[in-house]
């Protein structure tokens, strides 16, 4: 699948840093969910926030596992910049993290690795995880943003949402890498914005505006952006317009 460089996304998300924790409703309810499934009687020394951005899930965690030594890990500096600087922070990236083998008893990630080369982040995942240890992952699926698609799909032929695995994919990439017990679970979120215009600041908001290969290098004419509009008021219902999360969560062990 193709996705940005790691340079373009570490750009996105810095940018976004700042605006990040006011846009992600849906993040912080996915973060939940992936929480309630973690494993009972885990004796964790460290666990890993692999793609913290700016820390949300650190609180969770740490009461979770209150003797574990959290380590919060992300691309961009300007999202660690915003984690307590009580916690370990690493600027580092999941398909080359910057850690021993065996040096984690749970890895946790929230909505980051739709961003990698899946098999590299999965490898490198039960690479760091000690044996008898825990992985738990949030990422999207294929429907994911499908509005989006949808209200483009008449304006070009160009992309304007990444490319998802779907469930059974990140199951068979998970055992691939090593992993075992592995259970994943699908579910749908829905955010709802008063306007398109808002709903595509929300996306930017969030640095998931990086697509790599087949994005739009140009600006949208006027006419353009209304036709994308029109078919995005389309999908309108009473409590706005919608944008889909397609949500995975996946739990394993090594």
């Amino acid at each position: 699948m193709t996705r940005p460089s790691r340079a373009r996304i570490r750009e996105s998300f810095e940018r976004a840093a700042a605006s990040y924790d006011e846009a992600a409703t849906v993040q912080r309810r996915v973060c939940a969910r992936l929480a309630a499934g973690l494993p009972a009687g885990l004796a964790a020394r460290r666990v890993l926030d692999a793609g913290c951005g700016t820390g949300f899930a650190q609180t969770a965690l740490q009461q979770r596992y209150p003797t574990a030594t959290p380590i919060a890990l992300d691309l961009a500096p300007g999202m660690l910049r915003r984690v307590g600087t009580h916690r370990c922070r690493l600027a580092g990236d999941l398909e080359h993290l910057p850690l021993a083998a065996a040096s984690i008893d749970l890895y946790w990630t929230s909505l980051a690795v739709q961003w990698c080369d899946l098999p590299r982040a999965l490898a490198e995942a039960r690479r760091v995880i000690a044996d008898g240890g825990a992985l738990a992952l949030a990422s999207l699926g294929p429907a994911t943003f499908h509005e989006l698609r949808s209200a483009f799909a008449g304006v070009d032929a160009h992309r304007h949402t990444l490319s998802f695995h779907a469930p059974e994919e990140l199951r068979n990439l998970a055992m691939a890498a090593g992993f075992v017990a592995v259970d994943v679970q699908n579910h749908t979120e829905i955010a709802y914005y008063p306007d398109f215009k808002s709903l595509l600041r929300a996306v930017k908001a969030l640095g998931a505006n990086q697509l790599g290969a087949g994005r739009r290098t140009s600006l949208l004419s006027r006419n353009a952006f209304a036709r994308a509009e029109l078919a995005g008021e389309a999908l309108r219902t009473p409590a706005g317009l919608p944008l889909t999360y397609d949500v995975i969560t996946l739990h394993a062990r090594t």
